[in-house]
């Protein structure tokens, strides 16, 4: 099984957020699962991407074309796709994933997670999803998933397949029974 993790191409400001990575690294490989990701050697994408690559694991990314001009590509991946957009990214991404982790992040994780989440509910892929919700980061946005249930503008089964948890085995484990059962 091959997980894509979305996160920041920057480490953030405490410790946790590159220690939830590298755990989060250490999970993936204990389980044989690689990894598909942004490619990038910066933020939390290279603090993830070094921890598995050290660990012997599997590192796939894909980066547009505009960001291997700008240096951005981790040079020692297992592979590396480099696409002509940030559409064809995220559209190459989901293609060579099983299922979908948000770490910490900023706009560019949002829309990725965003995005997956849309396609899901279109029927254009049917991978589970979920956050590590490395100390509350993300109770903030959980809050407004259930704002939106609340006023209507999404259902409660919408809302349920939309997970997190604190421990990425656990987060894992959901994962792996989530996408067992659309088997």
């Amino acid at each position: 099984m091959r997980i894509c993790v979305f996160c920041g191409s920057r480490a953030g400001e405490r410790a946790p957020y590159r220690s939830a990575a590298q755990g989060l690294a250490r999970a993936l490989i204990a389980r044989g699962h690689g990894l598909v990701y942004g490619g990038g050697r910066v933020g939390l994408m290279g603090i993830l991407a070094d921890a598995v690559l050290e660990g012997g694991g599997e590192a796939i990314g894909v980066m547009p074309e505009a960001l291997v001009a700008r240096e951005l590509a981790h040079p020692q991946l297992t592979r590396l796709h480099i696409v002509p957009s940030m559409h064809a990214r995220k559209a190459l991404m989901v293609e060579l994933a099983d299922a979908f982790i948000a770490l910490p992040g900023g706009f560019g994780t949002w829309d990725e997670l965003c995005e997956v989440i849309t396609w899901s509910q279109l029927g254009l892929h049917d991978k589970p999803y979920g956050l590590l919700d490395v100390q509350g980061y993300y109770r903030p946005l959980f809050a407004m998933f259930d704002h939106a249930l609340e006023e209507g503008f999404i259902t409660s089964s919408q809302r349920a397949e939309v997970h997190r948890n604190e421990s990425a085995d656990a987060l894992l484990t959901i994962l792996e029974q989530a996408r067992a059962r659309r088997s």
